[in-house]
């Protein structure tokens, strides 16, 4: 397996920016990350009305090709799931961006953890990453309220769910951050307030 070191050394902050490529190479396809519940998919969805780019859901997409939900890929085997994760992601990357329009992709919370989507991430040159930055307490709050009948996801059954959580969410956020192209604060914002906010940065209003 490669170290994370290798999977980022071709993914540079400033290379897809719009007119920073020497290559002229500009980004069609936007991933956005951070933690479990940090309002990824929402966010997506609010980019998509202010640039005309398309949203999708990498989890949505995962269940719409296996027939299973990411939790009960999970169960199965996180391996499993990781699995099916990275072909969602890679049939998303073989799709042509049509006219000047791209695809905003939604990742998974623990999208940093996936070798191979990782690996498929760092090949390519036309995905620009964005990173949602919240604190690991309100994600613990967020992953509590949303609890489906009082159960946790699956990473989280361990002896002590919050150390867990903790330990997970201070690793994946400096890993998270290390990748991203645009790190934003997404603390006490709406989804819409966080779009805008990529779209200033990334120069996307329409």
């Amino acid at each position: 397996m490669k170290s994370r070191e290798h999977v980022y050394k071709n993914h540079s902050p400033e290379r897809d920016m719009p007119g920073n490529d020497k290559s002229g190479t500009r980004f069609r396809f936007i991933l956005v990350t951070g933690p479990k519940h940090s309002g990824k998919s929402f966010t997506s969805q609010a980019l998509e009305k202010i640039t005309g780019w398309k949203a999708v859901d990498l989890d949505t997409l995962v269940e719409k090709q296996t027939g299973k939900s990411p939790r009960a890929l999970y169960k199965e085997g996180a391996d499993i799931f990781r699995k099916a994760e990275a072909q969602a992601l890679a049939s998303l990357t073989e799709i042509p961006a049509a006219g000047e329009t791209g695809l905003i992709i939604a990742a998974g919370g623990g999208f940093v953890d996936n070798p191979e989507a990782m690996e498929l991430l760092s090949q390519h040159r036309e995905i620009t990453t964005v990173y949602l930055d919240i604190s690991a307490e309100t994600a613990w709050k967020r992953i509590l309220q949303t609890a489906q009948d009082g159960e946790l996801p699956p990473f989280l059954n361990t002896e002590n769910p919050w150390e867990t959580q903790l330990a997970l969410h201070t690793r994946r956020a400096k890993a998270y951050k290390a990748m991203a192209h645009v790190t934003i604060s997404a603390e006490n914002k709406n989804p819409e307030e966080i779009a805008e906010e990529i779209a200033d940065r990334l120069e996307l209003h329409r």
